[in-house]
C-alpha cells in the first residue's frame, strides 16, 4: 500500500542514483566532525534546573537537582584530554577535521578554541 499524501521523501533516486564524479574516480566521500559540548552541558553549576541527561555514555540518566559527579567526570574527560589525542591523531595523519563547538564550550576553553582556528 503506497501513501502519496505521505511528506517524507523515503525514495530518492531508487536503485538508479546519479554517478558522482569525484576526484581520483573515488567512491566515497568522508566528513569527519568532532562535536565540542565539554563546560556546555546541562548543569547546575550553569544555572539549569538539573544535570545532563541526554547527551551521555550513561544510558537512561535522569537528570539530577544537584551537582551531577559522574556526568560531569565523563564531560571533563574529554576536554582534559580525549579532545587532544583526537586532536593529535587528525594532526599526524594530514586529515581534515570539522568541528561542531557549543559557544559555551569554547568560551570556557580559550586554549582549545584557538588549537581549532589554527587547524582551520
Amino acid at each position: 500500500m503506497t501513501n502519496h499524501n505521505y511528506p517524507r521523501d523515503l525514495i530518492g533516486y531508487g536503485s538508479q542514483p546519479p554517478h558522482a564524479q569525484w576526484p581520483g574516480g573515488a567512491r566515497v566521500a568522508l566528513q569527519f566532525v568532532l562535536n565540542y559540548e565539554e563546560g556546555g552541558e546541562n548543569c547546575v553549576l550553569h544555572g539549569d534546573a538539573a544535570s545532563e541527561q541526554f547527551l551521555s555514555e550513561i544510558v537512561g540518566a535522569a537528570a539530577y537537582p544537584d551537582r551531577h559527579m559522574s556526568m560531569e567526570s565523563i564531560y571533563e574527560y574529554g576536554s582534559r584530554a580525549g579532545v587532544w589525542r583526537i586532536l593529535r591523531e587528525f594532526e599526524q595523519r594530514g586529515l581534515p577535521l570539522t568541528i561542531f563547538g557549543v559557544s559555551m564550550a569554547l568560551q570556557r576553553h580559550p586554549e582549545l578554541t584557538r588549537a581549532f582556528v589554527e587547524l582551520g
